[in-house]
């Protein structure tokens, strides 16, 4: 799943060469409250930053196709999950420090992965609520020290009204189906599936019908989006080559797990053709979202760190040209999604918790190129 990587993990990465970042960019007159949520530096990309939320650990935003509303997954116990649930929000005049929003999951099991259908009446997310009730358990700690991700083969892809009621089940297949994501042209969903027995793309119609695979090679493939024509898909992906990360990867596989500890992007054609490598930055590339242009890739990335820590938000051309960096805390930026009119960016952060691990929404005017 798109998946948190929080500070308090230990996380060992290989060294990678240092990249040249470019920085410079016109600024803009900003808000009062911006000097406390963003530092100098993203103030030439960001402001007038909003906080959404204010305890738990809340993730994976995203905007309905009128922009009007943020759907998102928390796990925070106040608002009574016990482990990620979905929520929903108008972004704008919800006060979600002081109210509940309100859930659309059904409350058991885990979710994943929401996102809007074009009415906006309506979400698709995936849930382990059919193989039970309970939160299924988190992966211990590791005697070899690798992190990883579960891979809960209970997970289904369902649709729900804004009242929380299941419309439809889209997935049925054995295994790990989640990682939804529709097109901006309202047609298509794009989704991850272990149904091969790796985990590759897939792209279905909003009603579940005509499944078709769109990658095959071995290793992880995930969180893709399409791009706002309609026309092109970008997501990250593991690679394993050598005989031992093969080896590794198809066992911890074995295990329901993966490894995302390495990781870049790739672009290609909505149908899986023409695929192209856009990164080659090393450590952990992930949660790609195309830029209002279609040109460009905002994502986080930790290629910059020693130990894995932190993550920032960079972005890229196409052509793997041109990288910017666009965040510069210090602790956890992830998740960066832009509103379809290209005017807001909703990104989850470890900024302003208070010492905490809680990990929070922001939305803030976007003002870069």
């Amino acid at each position: 799943m798109r998946q948190i990587l929080f500070s308090l993990l230990l996380i060992s990465f290989a060294c990678s060469p240092k990249t040249e970042v470019q920085t410079e960019i016109e600024t803009a007159v900003h808000s009062a409250s911006d000097s406390l949520l963003l530092t100098p530096e993203e103030m030439k990309y960001l402001k007038n930053i909003k906080q959404l939320t204010f305890g738990g650990n809340n993730a994976e935003a995203y905007w309905s196709f009128d922009d009007s509303m943020l759907v998102f997954q928390s796990d925070y116990s106040e608002w009574g999950a016990e482990c990620d649930q979905i929520f929903y929000t108008n972004w704008k005049t919800d006060d979600l420090k002081n109210n509940a929003p309100k859930r659309l999951s059904t409350g058991l099991g885990r979710t994943t992965c929401s996102y809007f259908l074009p009415d906006n009446k309506s979400i698709v997310y995936a849930s382990t609520h059919l193989g039970g009730e309970n939160c299924p358990p988190v992966p211990e700690r590791r005697e070899d020290g690798k992190y990883v991700w579960p891979i809960y083969d209970s997970f289904d892809i369902f649709t729900a009204d804004l009242e929380g009621n299941i419309i439809s089940q889209l997935t049925s297949e054995p295994g790990y189906d989640a990682e939804a994501t529709v097109s901006p042209t309202g047609d298509k969903i794009v989704f991850t599936s272990l149904r091969t027995g790796d985990l590759e793309l897939f792209t279905m119609n909003i009603d579940g019908t005509d499944v078709k695979q769109i990658t095959s090679d071995l290793g992880y493939d995930g969180g893709a989006f399409f791009s706002p024509d309609g026309s092109k898909i970008i997501w990250r992906a593991s690679r394993p080559t050598s005989d031992e990360d093969v080896k590794v990867y198809k066992d911890l596989l074995a295990e329901g797990l993966v490894m995302p500890t390495s990781m870049e992007l790739y672009v290609a054609n909505a149908d899986g053709t023409d695929v192209k490598k856009i990164t080659d930055l090393g450590k952990a590339n992930w949660a790609p979202f195309f830029h209002p242009s279609g040109e460009k890739i905002i994502f986080a990335s930790n290629h910059q760190t020693e130990r894995g820590y932190p993550f920032n938000l960079f972005m890229v051309n196409l052509d793997g040209t041109g990288l910017t960096r666009i965040t510069h805390d210090g602790t956890f930026d992830a998740f960066p999604v832009f509103s379809n009119d290209g005017k807001y960016l909703v990104f989850s952060s470890n900024r302003n918790n208070g010492g905490t691990r809680d990990t929070n929404l922001f939305v803030a005017e976007w003002i870069g190129e």
